[in-house]
C-alpha cells in the first residue's frame, strides 16, 4: 500500500516542483520584500508607499519593509535597486525624476533608468497654478495676459531646477510664448513660504500642497493643469479653458523593479497594486489627500513612463537646462 501511495504522490510533487520552476511567480513571495523609497521619510511618495506596503503584507502574509534612501533627486535609491537581484524581493518606489528626467539633468548616472522595469503607477495628483495673495491678476485669463504684457518681470518659485514645478513652468513658457524669471528653492516648504510672504509671484504646485493655502486665502489657485475641472475646485478652470492648449501636468509615483525581473513576478505585483488601489479604504484615504490611482497593466504603466519621459525631455532641451 505504501508503495502505491508513493507512486501516486511522487508525480504530483514533481509536477508541482516543475510548475514552480517554470513559473517564478508561483511561490512568490515566500520571504520578506523590501521597497526602497527614493525620498526621505514623510513625503508624499513615502506616505503612499507605506499604505501599499501594509496592504501587501496583509495580502501576502510576508513582511514588507520600507527603506528610505533619498538623495540626488532619487538617484541613490534607483542605483541600489538597479543592482539588486532580479527576483521581486527588492522594489523601488519613486517620484518621476529617477525614471524619467534625471537622465537629461545629470551628465553621468550610475544606473540605466530605461533598464528599470515599471511595475505600476501607485497614484497621481494634478498640478495647479498658485499665485501670491496680492498678485494683481484675479483670473487665469488675466494672469496669462499679464505675463504676456510683462516679459521677464514675473518671477516664479520651484522646488529646484529640474523638478516638476520648474519644468511645468518651462512648459507654460513654451506653450504661451512668455518670458519668466526662475527662483529655485530647495524643496516645497521654503518655496511656499516665500509665495505666502509675497516674495515670489507664483508656482505650479501639486494640489495637495496648494489647496489649503487657497482655502485659507494665503494664496490663490487660478487654474488646474488637468484635462477636466477637478471636483474639489469646481469653479476653477483648466489651463486649456484659460487659453493654454495641451497643458496637462501632474506628479505621480511608481513602483519599479530591477532590470530583468521575470514578467510573471512583475504581473503579480502589478495585479496586487491595482486591487489595493480599488479597495474602499484606500480609495477613501486617497480622496482625502486629493490623490487618484492610475490603473493599468505593466505595459500600460511602462508606456505612461515612456510618454512622460518624452514630454519632459523635450521641455528640458527646449529650456536649455544644462546637466549637472
Amino acid at each position: 500500500m505504501k508503495a502505491i501511495l508513493a507512486a501516486l504522490v511522487l508525480p504530483c510533487v514533481l509536477a508541482g516542483q516543475a510548475l514552480a520552476q517554470g513559473d517564478p511567480a508561483a511561490s512568490y513571495p515566500d520571504k520578506p520584500i523590501k521597497i526602497i523609497v527614493t525620498v526621505p521619510a514623510g513625503g508624499g511618495v513615502d506616505t503612499v508607499t507605506r499604505i501599499y506596503a501594509e496592504k501587501l503584507r496583509q495580502r501576502w502574509g510576508q513582511t514588507v519593509v520600507v527603506e528610505n534612501r533619498g538623495g540626488a533627486a532619487g538617484n541613490l535609491g534607483a542605483e541600489a535597486v538597479s543592482s539588486a537581484p532580479a527576483d521581486g524581493y527588492t522594489l523601488m518606489a519613486s517620484q518621476p525624476s529617477p525614471i524619467t528626467t534625471n537622465k537629461f539633468l545629470y551628465k553621468k548616472l550610475s544606473f540605466d533608468p530605461d533598464a528599470l522595469i515599471t511595475v505600476a503607477i501607485m497614484s497621481q495628483i494634478p498640478n495647479v497654478l498658485l499665485v501670491r495673495s496680492e498678485f494683481p491678476a484675479k483670473t487665469a485669463q488675466e494672469f496669462l495676459a499679464y505675463a504676456k504684457a510683462n516679459p521677464g518681470k514675473l518671477n516664479y518659485a520651484s522646488q529646484g531646477t529640474g523638478t516638476t514645478s520648474h519644468l511645468t513652468t518651462e512648459l507654460f513658457e513654451t506653450r504661451t510664448g512668455t518670458k519668466l524669471q526662475h527662483v529655485p528653492y530647495k524643496g516645497t516648504a521654503p518655496a511656499l513660504n516665500d509665495l505666502v510672504g509675497n516674495q515670489v509671484d507664483f508656482i505650479f504646485m501639486e494640489l495637495a500642497a496648494a489647496i489649503e493655502l487657497h482655502r485659507g486665502k494665503k494664496a490663490r489657485i487660478l487654474a488646474v493643469a488637468t484635462k477636466q475641472r477637478i471636483p474639489e475646485l469646481p469653479d476653477i478652470p483648466t489651463m486649456e479653458e484659460a487659453g493654454v492648449k495641451d497643458f496637462v501636468s501632474g506628479t505621480w509615483n511608481a513602483i519599479s523593479a530591477p532590470p530583468k525581473t521575470p514578467a510573471a513576478i512583475v504581473q503579480k505585483v502589478n495585479a496586487a497594486i491595482n486591487e489595493i488601489a480599488q479597495s474602499p479604504d484606500v480609495k477613501a484615504h486617497f480622496a482625502k489627500v486629493h490623490l487618484s490611482p492610475v490603473p493599468g497593466d505593466p505595459a500600460q504603466a511602462a508606456t505612461f513612463v515612456k510618454n512622460e519621459t518624452k514630454l519632459w525631455g523635450e521641455v528640458i532641451k527646449a529650456a536649455g537646462v544644462q546637466p549637472e
